[in-house]
């Protein structure tokens, strides 16, 4: 626990130790789209003067081509879990950019396969079903490359939202993982068809460079740091306790936990060895401060895997990645702090709320829950209000079901310098959609409102 007293020395220690954290966002989309515009620099040096529309639709092709082919190399780092992304760009905002520039590269690649067929029909003028058996059966690497777009398309396909939220989210993790050999398979006609690279060898060693970076980065940090992490750690369940209707702790040990440099607020993906469970890895937070030999995670059950964690036996091994998520004190720029918690939300929150630092008064939880018995946590809440002299809110619905909505005009009344905060929200997205708008309304910087969610 934290808690700071009123001197001027004090003060300025919590000010320096909330300092935020700058991210990492703007010079990696910058740096993104500096590799961009080296590719389109590539292939305008490779391209001669274009005569007529049959040399236009192949130069096309192969720009389309190249940037395909550099997109899909940011789609697959965007799936490495690398912690400077992960922990401080933010784990919701990562998916959100895979997802992103995953439908962009599928368009890239539709619009290659289209451009490139039809210049080349009309540069040999034949039919474009002629040319593309011609393209697929002489060209070299072409049958890989179609069994690997094939599987990226299929990717795409499965990936989209109506789709994905139809299967269960095992059959779709795994499906994704065939991502690896889409790439794979597609990678190497880039080199032996490709204009760019055929004539020109530093281009050839430069696009080695580029995708053996991202393999590197993909299998030390999805392989080689979990399996390190686990073989150290040797993570156990040692108790699985009731907290509220539908919502359970589960505490974990393990052997010097406190040195997994998991901050509060951060989440790992869990895999709990237990039948039923072995074949799924779930993000859940920690509920409390990390400590020598235990963590502790607080689920809510909203799925099939949620709900069977009630059912873990003390004992069951547990494979965990992590830690990851940047909704931490790094996030903090004020010395006055508001978190709005609901439903599982609680789980970051209540360790933020026993660990940020500055004096107890400057920090208020509010709690939004059905009813006073789903205030999951709520005595251990108390008590590290009452150790802090922190402010403890809860906003229950009424016996008759009333819900008592967040407005600007309620935040303004419990805190009337609410635009002088920084808030940290995290609940069920109706939750948030609905407080953040409020907060916006009531005067709380875009840049000041930090949230961070699961869903893709």
């Amino acid at each position: 626990m934290t808690t700071v007293t009123n001197s001027r020395t004090d003060r300025r220690e919590v000010m320096r130790r909330i300092r935020p954290r700058r991210s990492p966002a703007v010079p990696l989309i910058l740096l993104s789209w500096t590799g961009a515009a080296a590719v389109v620099t590539l292939w305008w040096q490779n391209t001669p003067n274009v005569v007529g529309n049959a040399e236009w639709l192949v130069g096309g092709g192969r720009l389309t081509g190249l940037l395909s082919g550099y997109s899909i190399a940011l789609v697959v780092l965007l799936m490495a879990r690398v912690p400077a992304l992960e922990r401080r760009v933010g784990s919701d905002r990562v998916a959100r950019w895979h997802a992103m520039s995953g439908r962009y590269t599928l368009c890239l690649i539709l619009a290659h396969i289209a451009l490139i067929i039809w210049g080349y029909s009309a540069q040999a003028q034949t039919s474009v079903v002629d040319q593309t058996v011609t393209v697929v059966t002489e060209y070299p690497d072409m049958i890989k490359a179609v069994v690997g777009t094939g599987l990226l398309l299929l990717i795409g396909l499965i990936s989209a939202g109506v789709v994905r939220r139809r299967m269960p989210y095992e059959a779709w993790y795994y499906l994704h993982l065939l991502t690896y050999a889409g790439v794979f398979l597609a990678f190497w006609h880039q080199l032996t068809a490709g204009a760019e690279f055929v004539a020109d060898e530093m281009a050839r060693i430069g696009w080695y460079a580029l995708y053996g970076s991202v393999t590197a980065a993909m299998v030390w940090y999805r392989v080689l740091v979990p399996v390190g992490l686990n073989l150290r750690h040797r993570m156990r369940v040692l108790a699985v306790v009731p907290e509220a209707p539908g919502m359970v702790s589960v505490v974990i040990g393990g052997r010097n936990l406190d040195r997994l440099g998991a901050e509060p607020g951060q989440f790992f993906r869990w895999r709990f060895l237990a039948p039923g469970l072995r074949w799924g890895s779930h993000p859940y937070s920690l509920s409390a401060p990390p400590q020598e030999e235990r963590l502790r995670i607080t689920v809510k059950a909203v799925g099939g895997h949620s709900t069977a964690l009630a059912t873990l036996e003390p004992g069951t091994r547990v494979w965990a990645e992590g830690p990851y998520g940047a909704m931490t004190t790094g996030r903090r720029s004020r010395s006055k702090v508001l978190m709005i918690a609901g439903g599982a939300g609680i789980t970051p929150l209540r360790a933020l709320f026993e660990t940020l630092p500055g004096r107890g008064s400057d920090i208020t939880l509010l709690y939004r829950a059905r009813s006073m018995e789903d205030l999951a946590l709520w005595d251990e809440l108390q008590r590290i209000a009452e150790e802090r002299g922190a402010r403890l809110l809860y906003a229950v619905n009424g016996p008759d079901g009333a819900r008592p909505e967040i407005t600007p005009e309620r935040l303004r009344s419990v805190l009337p310098d609410i635009d002088r905060h920084d808030v940290f929200l995290c609940g069920p997205p109706g939750l948030t959609e609905h407080a953040y708008a409020a907060l916006r309304e009531a005067g709380v910087p875009d840049r000041r409102i930090h949230h961070e969610s699961f869903e893709m």
